[in-house]
């Protein structure tokens, strides 16, 4: 009895340790990933099945409650504007001349045909607020060794039940996620790459997302311009902006 108390003891120390080795890695991440404030251009390279379109977009964002997107191309998107405050999404079309609030169900429709969803790019919550955490194991990525976290929700309304991370050990930024299911089904893929270090921090400058219950080799988001701790006039983050 004394050595199955043991055993029990020891394990549950091994979980305490390895929940708390989780959270020192997803805050380092968190410093990596987000900032105060940021600008950002890029490009999202829609993969279809005979051919791609690439949309260019600016992007304002102030920590995680606040942000403002408007589209420079193609064509068929130009002046196309998105802009999110706390839950709440607004979506600007130029060829209406009309803005419509997104919510519930409307949410899970992707974004421009891209495997990202309006659902996705709406979590403004840090991972361990919405997660339990813990590592179990780790992996050599592209020569880079990585700790493998395992996540499961502690709040009923994230959008992913479950997510396995891969985290870079030395750097400390993701460089793979897997995106789960209540039922355990693998639902999204993502692969980060093309590293590098701007203001003093790690961060992926290409990211590949790919929705698993889709054809297709998924939806390339690239990192052209980043600004962090950026000044933005507070006019930008109001639904005015959505048609200037």
């Amino acid at each position: 009895m004394k050595h199955l108390m043991a055993l029990l003891f020891a394990l549950l120390t091994v979980t305490q340790i390895q929940a708390q080795d989780a959270i020192a890695i997803l805050n380092k991440v968190d410093e990596n990933m987000n900032s105060n404030s940021n600008t950002t251009k890029s490009d999202m390279v829609i993969y279809g099945r005979r051919n791609s379109r690439t949309v260019t977009s600016i992007g304002y964002a102030e920590g995680k409650n606040k942000s403002f997107s408007e589209y420079l191309a193609p064509e068929r998107e130009k002046g196309t504007k998105m802009l999110k405050i706390e839950g709440y999404l607004w979506v600007y079309s130029p060829s209406t001349d009309r803005t419509i609030q997104l919510s519930g169900h409307m949410l899970k429709q992707s974004l421009m045909g891209s495997d990202l969803s309006y659902e996705d790019i709406m979590e403004n919550r840090k991972l361990i607020d919405m997660y339990n955490a813990e590592v179990v194991g780790d992996e050599t990525i592209d020569g880079r060794k990585t700790w493998v976290l395992q996540l499961k929700a502690k709040v009923d309304d994230a959008t992913y039940d479950s997510r396995k991370l891969w985290v870079d050990a030395e750097r400390y930024v993701p460089l793979k996620e897997e995106l789960y299911a209540k039922s355990g089904q693998l639902l999204k893929k993502t692969v980060m790459s093309d590293i590098k270090q701007i203001d003093g921090r790690w961060y992926p400058t290409k990211m590949n997302y790919k929705d698993m219950l889709k054809d297709g080799k998924g939806t390339d988001f690239i990192v052209l311009e980043i600004n962090f701790d950026a000044e933005i006039p507070d006019y930008i983050f109001s639904k005015a902006s959505l048609k200037k």
